[in-house]
């Protein structure tokens, strides 16, 4: 069996985070969001066929021609806006998995669509199904055909975009016309098959995890941060050092003196957190990064190669790659009026649905002394600040 990876996309939503990096290698916990899905199912499948487009070169570079022992096969998709049309170019036989590389599944439910005996894909229960793709099913259970946001309700069952299918599925995209959103949609060429082979809906018994924003990156840390069994600590940690429940602690990585830990924390290679420094609730701190002194950092993301100074508060932010924060930095959280905060996305405000956020900083960003920010603002990359700006 072959796996279909879908990998082409530019990621607006998570625009400035993308410009350097495609989504599918965007550190989550301790590997790329695509190696998520390369490990759940390696040993059921003999290739990788990863439909690439935008900045495909990364991963050429990282991944060459083989994940594990499993061959990577590349495919361009150059001439159609939409990443289902390269589908139809390819050249497979007999059945095949075709997954979105952005959605992280359990391996337990991954596992349970590769061994199913029929065709068929991974559904989710949801209490507003009216917002989605949603399957009709026939009286023995299977799905006849899939409906986008239907107006009347037909089952609380969304579809997760994961697919057993076979060879037939490439031959309807062939005769699919572009949709109304100018795009080739596989859930045309999807109903085509429906009418012609058995399609079983497989429920998910664990948690699906999708990165759709750039907050959405703290929830997920956190999922995995949540569900460590055991800490992990490879590297040194000081004499006075409070660590409170489990945290991870990757190699040449320092914790000195006075530092207190409370409540789960990831810390990648390289990093140093100095003394008296409070990380608080879920953090998660990836290579090469320094936390300076008398720090407060809680519920927050560190990207690589990013810098800390001394009296900083950092409250539930996403920070990226090689961002420098001088002394004395304060993002504020939370809305003198209590209300959701909004935070821009291409130009929109969009409500995150979170009481409590911080700040999103893009890479290279440089702050200067007592730099503050309002609760969900963001810094663009390359950007820099005046000493005591605040940012509203």
């Amino acid at each position: 069996m072959k796996a279909v990876i879908l990998a082409a996309g530019e990621w607006s939503r998570l625009k400035p985070f993308t410009d350097n990096t495609p989504k599918p290698l965007i550190k989550i916990f301790w590997k790329p969001i695509i190696e998520y899905t390369f490990d759940a199912i390696n040993d059921y499948v003999d290739e990788f066929i990863i439909i690439v487009k935008y900045k495909q070169s990364l991963f050429r570079e990282k991944y060459k021609d083989k994940y594990k022992k499993v061959k990577i096969t590349y495919v361009e998709q150059w001439e159609e806006t939409w990443t289902w049309a390269a589908i139809k170019n390819l050249n497979i036989q007999w059945d095949l998995l075709i997954l979105n590389w952005d959605s992280i599944f359990d391996k337990n439910d991954l596992e349970k669509l590769v061994k199913l005996p029929w065709y068929g894909c991974l559904v989710k229960k949801v209490s507003n199904p009216e917002k989605y793709w949603v399957f009709k099913l026939n009286k023995d259970d299977e799905a006849i055909e899939i409906v986008e946001k239907p107006e009347k309700f037909i089952w609380d069952l969304i579809n997760l975009w994961a697919y057993k299918v076979n060879d037939k599925i490439i031959d309807y995209t062939k005769e699919v016309k572009k949709s109304i959103r100018w795009d080739i949609e596989i859930t045309c060429a999807l109903n085509k098959f429906l009418k012609n082979f058995s399609f079983k809906l497989k429920e998910i018994k664990w948690e699906f995890l999708d990165v759709s924003f750039p907050w959405d990156i703290l929830w997920v840390n956190s999922y995995f941060l949540n569900n460590l069994k055991k800490s992990k600590i490879d590297w040194e940690i000081e004499k006075n050092v409070t660590v409170k429940w489990k945290i991870v602690l990757w190699k040449w990585s320092i914790l000195k003196s006075w530092t207190y830990i409370e409540w789960n924390a990831y810390i990648g290679e390289n990093t140093i957190i100095w003394p008296n420094a409070y990380i608080r609730w879920n953090t998660y701190i990836w290579d090469k990064c320094k936390i300076w002194n008398a720090c407060e950092i809680k519920n927050s993301s560190f990207g690589d190669f990013t810098n800390v100074a001394h009296l900083s508060y950092i409250w539930d932010s996403v920070i990226w790659n090689h961002v420098n924060i001088w002394w004395g930095f304060i993002s504020a959280n939370l809305r003198h009026d209590n209300k959701n905060i909004k935070i821009p996305v291409k130009d929109v405000l969009v409500d995150s649905w979170l009481r409590k956020f911080g700040c999103i900083i893009w890479d290279n960003a440089k702050l200067w002394i007592n730099t503050s920010t309002y609760p969900g603002r963001v810094i663009n990359t390359n950007a820099f600040t005046l000493p005591s700006e605040i940012i509203k």
